[in-house]
């Protein structure tokens, strides 16, 4: 799942390199922590949240291939 993340995210912001992501376990499942660089935030988050909610949405859909649930934050 964390492949996935950034092969997302690295798509989408200036920065790539400084892409970091996180795993930790919650009581539903895993979830994820996107770290990218304080300028590529906004490329990430995209207007009133819809890219980062169209990436959410893309995680789940492998998620739930796997059977599991997971969710996703931006740090």
């Amino acid at each position: 799942m964390e492949e996935l993340i950034i092969y997302i995210a690295r798509r989408l912001v200036d920065h790539p390199e400084q892409i970091r992501v996180h795993q930790v376990r919650g009581r539903r499942g895993p979830s994820y922590k996107l770290d990218v660089a304080p300028d590529d935030k906004g490329q990430i988050i995209g207007k009133e949240g819809r890219i980062i909610n169209a990436i959410r949405q893309l995680v789940d859909a492998a998620a739930a291939r796997e059977g599991i649930h997971v969710s996703l934050d931006v740090a």
